[in-house]
């Protein structure tokens, strides 16, 4: 099992560092997990509608280069599907089952994804209707594979 987590943007702070380098030690168990940072695309602070779209799809081009044949892609992305930690296991599950072991998900800049990585997608997947910061929704993200994982193997999850 091999999960990959390909993300717009670089982690600054030791804290959110130690954090993620805590959750995928414990994922380790259970699969294989690498972390592909990409740097975010400069742009200024506002940007017109199509100043905006080409940062997404500058961006969008990056993480479409990082995602590997036969790679099962999540888009962590606000428009899609809401799951509970035992449903996001259960998807997991399933995947499993269809032979799939390789997953990469995406998590896109401050601006979103671009089109074509959401329609290469095999999934999207929203953990919310709020906004989270890229450093803090990578270790959500972390700790919430590491859950359906627990969930998966029948074990308690108390942290």
């Amino acid at each position: 099992m091999k999960l990959r987590i390909i993300c717009v943007g670089k982690l600054k702070e030791k804290f959110y560092t130690d954090a993620v380098n805590e959750f995928k030690k414990r994922l380790s168990r259970f699969a294989e997990v690498e972390i592909a940072e990409l740097a975010d695309e400069k742009a200024p602070e506002k940007l017109s509608d199509a100043e905006l779209e080409q940062v997404k799809l500058a961006e969008g081009r990056h993480i479409l280069a990082k995602l590997s044949e036969g790679e099962t892609a999540v888009a962590l992305d606000i428009g899609g599907v809401q799951l509970s930690s035992p449903q996001l296991a259960e998807k997991l599950r399933g995947f499993m089952l269809e032979g799939k072991s390789r997953f990469a998900f995406i998590i896109g800049g401050s601006n979103g994804l671009s089109g074509e990585v959401l329609s290469r997608a095999d999934f999207r997947l929203s953990f919310s209707a709020l906004t989270f910061s890229h450093q803090v929704f990578r270790i959500m993200l972390l700790e919430q594979l590491y859950r359906a994982f627990k969930i998966m193997n029948n074990e308690p999850y108390h942290k």
